[in-house]
């Protein structure tokens, strides 16, 4: 898999430094490179690049201005790559994959790339799949009928494996096997890990859309429970019931949505 790279910064001592640790990386091969945010804007709309390693202060268009000026196509993965920590919040509000700070060290740029491997190899299989589904359902609708019929479940490369959260001024990056319930305040998520109660300002709906359902399933109108980590399932009245999570926690589980516990009886 070869990752299709621009390089972005008006410093071209920086530009030339990126290129010399790149190189140590054989699949990542630099497209192009730029010196201001027009130019990059210009750039990423004609070679479509997997991945831009974009400096944040740049006169004229900043960083996040190249990436503002990308909304209407679909944007590669942004790496923010800057001489000032304090930016760092704004770049994963900007769905940034990664942050660097300059000078970048060869040990954090190599846990990069391989974020942005995995996150690629995601993208081109679930693309991949879409395009298998589409020549079936062209040439042998029959067989995509059966196809989809026996693979209801959402190809898991679909969704998140890390989420960034920013709660108290800073950024917490969660890895969503590690989240044991989510519960709604209006458009807050109250995200529990074993570890933390951090607080994510997203809706209900939109935060299911970016997890597995086959693993984060809603047992009420307002909380959403990982079910990999349901320990026990405590029966109820009217038929309801509670299901006990690896924390020792307790969720009640209402009636309209009985039959996520269907699951756990075999």
């Amino acid at each position: 898999m070869t990752i299709r790279t621009i390089l972005v910064d008006d410093e071209t001592l920086a530009i030339q430094g990126m290129e010399l640790r790149l190189q140590a990386h054989d699949d990542v091969y630099i497209v192009d490179t730029c010196s201001n945010g027009r130019e990059a804007i210009r750039s990423i709309k004609k070679h479509k690049p997997d991945l831009v390693f974009l400096d944040i202060q740049m006169p004229g268009f900043d960083g996040f201005s190249v990436v503002q000026g990308l909304m209407e196509v679909e944007p590669p993965l942004f790496v923010f790559v800057t001489a000032y920590a304090d930016h760092a919040i704004r770049a994963f509000e900007a769905q940034a994959i990664d942050y660097l700070v300059k000078p970048v060290e060869e040990t954090r740029l190599a846990d990069t790339l391989d974020r942005v491997r995995q996150r690629l190899s995601e993208k081109r299989g679930a693309e991949e799949a879409g395009r298998l589904m589409e020549a079936l359902t062209e040439h042998a609708p029959e067989a995509a009928e059966e196809m989809s019929d026996g693979n209801d479940a959402p190809a898991a490369n679909r969704f998140e494996k890390l989420i960034n959260i920013k709660d108290r001024g800073q950024i917490f990056r969660v890895d969503v096997d590690n989240i044991e319930r989510i519960d709604a305040a209006g458009d807050y998520m109250c995200i529990y890990t074993a570890e933390n109660t951090l607080i994510l300002r997203e809706t209900m709906k939109d935060l299911e859309r970016r997890l597995d359902p086959r693993r984060f399933q809603r047992v009420h109108r307002s909380t959403i429970v990982n079910l990999d980590l349901v320990k026990q399932v405590k029966p109820h009245t009217n038929g309801e019931c509670f299901l006990v999570l690896e924390s020792g926690a307790s969720v009640k589980v209402s009636r309209s949505y009985r039959d996520v516990v269907a699951r756990f009886v075999h």
